[in-house]
């Protein structure tokens, strides 16, 4: 996946062009993910009529898939229309407008998707992203530790709270952070600054990597 643009240290975060796009059903999301983009919908669905709320959401998934945006935001709004608390169309928009840019607008449909599952870790990882590329530092740690709190093994998340808690001044806390995420997925090492780790990992590049793995 292509790099945003001027990243900050080696936060990983949406991308806004060739976004690699995967399913993912309840079960998978208590999973490490190794992406951070991905467009959610549920693998297993029931038998429906045609253009059904399920069938709808795999429509669009296959839109957003092929880049057909805007038959996807339709077809999203369309699953909204009859289904209020679909979290996985909440969490779809929000990706589409965070990637363009459109950040208010992509809070408050992260923030839907997680009035109805608290514990999302996409929804929650990607809103840390969109907090901090904002300057809302402390909004950013929240998230992210809320997505460990939920998978604790969610590598990125420790990466991106460990560079958002050294731009607080808590150096021992982030280096912590991010020598939890290299214990986690040693390839995270290349994101991480020469120098910024006590103890350093694989020689480092210059923090812009792209969001995959």
């Amino acid at each position: 996946m292509g790099d945003t643009g001027s990243a900050t240290w080696g936060v990983m975060r949406p991308s806004p062009d060739r976004a690699m796009h995967a399913v993912a059903s309840r079960e998978m999301r208590t999973r490490p993910p190794i992406l951070v983009i991905t467009v959610v919908a549920l693998l297993a669905l029931t038998a429906c009529d045609d253009r059904s709320p399920d069938q709808l959401l795999q429509d669009a998934l296959r839109a957003h898939r092929e880049g057909r945006i805007g038959d996807a935001l339709g077809m999203y709004r369309e699953v909204l229309a009859e289904q209020p608390r679909n979290e996985y169309a909440w969490y779809n928009l929000g990706l589409i407008h965070q990637t363009r840019g459109q950040d208010d607008v992509a809070e408050t449909e992260y923030r839907r998707a997680l009035e109805i599952d608290p514990a999302f870790v996409q929804a929650l990882f990607n809103l840390g992203v969109l907090l901090g590329a904002r300057g809302d530092t402390d909004g950013a740690i929240a998230q992210y530790r809320e997505v460990i709190r939920v998978q604790p093994e969610h590598a990125a998340a420790h990466l991106n709270l460990g560079f958002a808690l050294l731009e607080t001044g808590d150096l021992e806390a982030g280096q912590a952070a991010l020598e939890r995420a290299v214990e986690l997925d040693p390839a995270l090492a290349s994101r991480i600054p020469e120098g910024t780790l006590a103890s350093p990992g694989p020689p480092a590049d210059d923090g812009k990597a792209p969001a995959s793995p």
